[in-house]
């Protein structure tokens, strides 16, 4: 079994805010193939099938964002997921805003989800899916500005990129993680 977390806030105040990216790729892949994150296990609303041909579970982390590592590590823990069968998605504020990177491990580059993920896993060798958001405009403060909602014109943008977010972890699925990256790291 493969391990898929959307990293985000719960609750219907952040659904559309860029700091819940992770959750929105996550719901949309559970939509494309009729998943429903239907049971609560660890903290965590789940949904378990098969996508592109692998079994998975998919998980959205229900504590706030910063304390995601607390949730993640005893799923994978639960079911004897490896970092390795492990892929997270997060919104990055270095990324610009529609860039899509696949890596195979990394640091928290700043992000507290991923901090937390990396220090209640033990390591920092699982892969990760970063989806760009920009930086805040002007003298904004980043924490303000990742609980906002994208605005209707960055709203059209983020819909396809949400759709290339999902194309990627099937490829991810399907091929590996070396094939994804080959196509939607370019």
């Amino acid at each position: 079994m493969l391990l898929i977390v959307g990293l985000g806030n719960p609750g219907s105040r952040y659904a559309r805010n860029r700091h819940n990216v992770g959750f929105q790729v996550a719901d949309l892949l559970a939509a494309r193939h009729g998943l429903g994150f239907d049971r609560s296990q660890h903290q965590a609303l789940v949904a378990s099938g098969i996508i592109a041909g692998q079994r998975v579970l998919l998980a959205k982390p229900q504590t706030y964002m910063n304390e995601s590592g607390r949730v993640v590590a005893p799923l994978a823990r639960f079911y004897k997921i490896p970092p390795e069968a492990l892929m997270v998605i997060f919104d990055d504020l270095d990324l610009p805003q529609g860039t899509t990177r696949l890596r195979p491990q990394g640091g928290a580059g700043g992000h507290n989800g991923m901090r937390s993920l990396i220090d209640h896993l033990g390591t920092d060798n699982f892969p990760r899916l970063r989806i760009g958001i920009g930086r805040p405009p002007g003298q904004m403060d980043p924490a303000a500005y990742v609980l906002q909602d994208f605005r209707p014109e960055e709203e059209r943008e983020m819909a396809v990129v949400r759709q290339e977010a999902a194309d990627a972890i099937e490829l991810w699925l399907r091929e590996g993680l070396p094939a994804a990256m080959n196509r939607y790291n370019t």
